[in-house]
């Protein structure tokens, strides 16, 4: 028997077993057993009966509010067992302290952490409460219901159906993440070279509606990960990874990430995988295995979460790690999930590879970037190629779907597909 962030040893009774009683009060039931030491041994109390008295007074005269506990003596070891149940009237307080489990120790919380044992003492959720900017304005949203829903007129009204306005408190912080300037982090996207010191390309959304930063992510994913083929007489289009994947991964990002961190969603865009981040693990309600197999979606921001439901970008009721794993059915490669206290990262390999170019088409090619326009002389500068040569490869990129070609004669121009 050891010690684990549920089970805790005393070998006698002292005041500092209430630190780990708020602890198992606020984040999940635990027991603490007396007359067990450190290593396990049971080697009992010398008066179980008084001081399992003691436990309950000190429990009653130490702890605010007063959590749900019970006391089980045993006869044969002398050992007392208190039992707590995360309770419902957060924060529990020792000393006007609030304190959690880290693995088999007991800590003090953050002050973050602290805030939102309040929030949930009062039944609340982060995206509820009152936005600080009340000066909102929803033009993303507004064309986003006319393209999705069909409304046909947009107002406080629709604000209000939505949850996002109330008379009483205004705009809510739902509000602020859906409005098109705001105060809160967003997408950090990056596209890497041989390694992660290589970066190729960067964005960074913030302060902006999240339907601004999932339109930002498809963007760049269509850049590098979707391209088309001249195949006969058809131009064909193909996915490196799934669209479809890739996009449920970015929407739940958004939608259930933790927002009162200053964190980005962090999209990594690498030759053989897409990994998309999300600040906070899971919902407390959620285990790693429902996760995982999609049984079950506790949505961290249901306001916002319902705004997407209705927009037809989330599913509310758990499928995405279903529809992610559904877009790689007919694959070799699989989606990877990672889960930990801090974060969640989606893993979606590259299924199909770009079209295999030798050194000298590689050499042509490495001399564009997204936007820039290019003619066959400049690219002869570049790469030391001949004009001729150099006409040759770009018409191989061209026929691979690599490179466009624009205008005609001495005002032809070249750029990245």
């Amino acid at each position: 028997m050891r010690e684990s962030r549920h089970l805790e040893f005393k070998e006698n009774v002292s005041n500092t077993f209430l630190k780990t009683v708020s602890a198992f009060a606020n984040y999940g039931n635990g027991e603490i057993l007396f007359g067990v030491a450190d290593d396990g041994r049971e080697i009992g109390l010398e008066d179980p009966a008084g001081d399992a008295l003691r436990i309950e007074n000190a429990i009653n005269d130490g702890i605010a509010p007063r959590p749900e506990f019970e006391i089980e003596e045993n006869p044969r070891t002398h050992v007392v067992t208190l039992r707590v149940r995360e309770g419902v009237d957060k924060p529990y307080l020792y000393r006007s302290k609030a304190y959690r489990r880290s693995d088999t120790s007991t800590v003090e919380v953050d002050s973050l952490d602290l805030r939102r044992l309040v929030l949930e003492g009062s039944n609340k959720t982060f995206d509820e409460l009152r936005s600080q900017d009340q000066d909102l304005s929803f033009e993303a949203l507004e064309a986003a219901l006319r393209s999705e829903v069909g409304i046909e007129s947009f107002d406080d009204d629709t604000l209000r159906t939505l949850g996002l306005l109330s008379r009483k408190d205004g705009f809510n912080n739902a509000a602020a993440l859906l409005a098109d300037t705001n105060q809160f982090p967003g997408i950090d996207m990056a596209r890497f070279g041989a390694d992660i010191n290589s970066i190729l390309d960067r964005e960074t959304h913030a302060g902006v509606s999240v339907l601004a930063q999932l339109d930002a992510a498809l963007a760049m994913f269509d850049r590098y990960y979707v391209y088309e083929r001249v195949e006969g007489f058809s131009r064909n289009r193909y996915e490196r990874v799934p669209r479809e994947a890739f996009r449920e991964a970015v929407a739940n990002a958004l939608a259930h990430r933790t927002w009162d961190v200053n964190a980005h969603v962090r999209v990594s865009m690498h030759g053989n995988r897409v990994e998309v981040s999300s600040p906070g693990g899971l919902p407390k309600e959620v285990d790693e295995r429902d996760y995982l197999a999609g049984n079950l979606s506790v949505l961290r921001n249901p306001i916002l979460g319902g705004v997407l439901f209705r927009l037809n970008i989330i599913e509310q009721f758990g499928t995405g790690i279903r529809r992610i794993r559904r877009s790689y059915e007919e694959r070799d490669a699989k989606p990877s999930f990672t889960v930990t206290d801090g974060s969640i990262t989606v893993t979606l390999p590259v299924v199909d590879t770009a079209p295999e170019l030798d050194d000298e088409e590689k050499s042509v090619y490495s001399t564009f970037a997204p936007g820039r326009v290019l003619s066959s002389t400049q690219v002869s500068a570049a790469t030391g190629f001949g004009k001729d040569k150099c006409l040759r490869l770009l018409g191989q990129l061209a026929d691979k779907g690599l490179v466009r070609v624009q205008g005609a004669g001495r005002a032809t121009r070249y750029v990245m597909n």
